[in-house]
């Protein structure tokens, strides 16, 4: 199942503009807090996903039948660019365990390349609600190679994959190689992806613009 949040138009939107703006992303803390927002909004949506069990919360004044979040959650980002989107997830789960996973694009020759995985750190996810971050689903393939690594941790028992722009194509590659308890969330949906695997529009390299150029 897939889930497009700029669908319909909220303040999501807004902030996904910002994000995409290259005058906006010239202030970095801007780019990594609109980042943030917006995760935090696609947290609230996953959570209507999860289970929730009634619990009686005491008040100053007498007993109230509170729903409270019953799923065990784990964060997954892939490092470094999902950090912020990391960020705003944590600041809705914030009993949430995390795990974090290094990938990168290795060069073989001219525009092609592989990608790498090449640090894994990550608590037990077995029977938990696995939810993996990363800001742009171009091809699938970083996003498939990190479920595939985190594997070795467990099973869990409900895999949310959210990004905040992705491609057509990555979508349905991404959704041919995971279970079936798999939900893809994107915050929106761009059609051209470059031969450097690029998308266009897109919003342009989600790590340098939050952290700055890599050698």
């Amino acid at each position: 199942m897939v889930h497009n949040i700029s669908s319909e138009n909220s303040i999501f939107s807004h902030f996904l503009a910002e994000l995409r703006d290259e005058i906006v992303q010239r202030d970095a803390m801007r780019f990594r807090r609109n980042l943030e927002r917006i995760s935090e909004i696609m947290a609230y949506e996953v959570s209507k996903k999860m289970k929730f069990q009634s619990k009686a919360i005491t008040t100053t004044l007498g007993i109230a039948d509170c729903q409270v979040l019953a799923d065990e959650v784990v964060l997954a980002t892939i490092l470094r660019a999902g950090l912020p989107m990391h960020q705003g997830f944590l600041n809705y789960f914030d009993r949430a365990e995390s795990a974090f996973v290094s990938a990168y694009r290795k060069i073989t020759s001219g525009d092609d390349y592989d990608v790498h995985v090449e640090y894994c750190a990550a608590p037990n996810i077995n029977g938990k609600c696995l939810i993996i971050t990363d800001p742009m689903l171009a091809t699938g393939a970083s996003m498939v190679l990190v479920h595939h690594a985190l594997k070795k941790h467990g099973v869990p028992k409900q895999l949310h994959l959210v990004a905040a722009i992705a491609t057509q194509e990555a979508i349905e590659f991404v959704l041919s190689k995971m279970p079936s308890n798999t939900t893809l969330w994107v915050g929106a949906i761009d059609e051209e992806l470059t031969a450097q695997s690029y998308i266009v529009p897109g919003l342009g390299d989600a790590g340098d613009l939050a952290f700055g150029d890599k050698l």
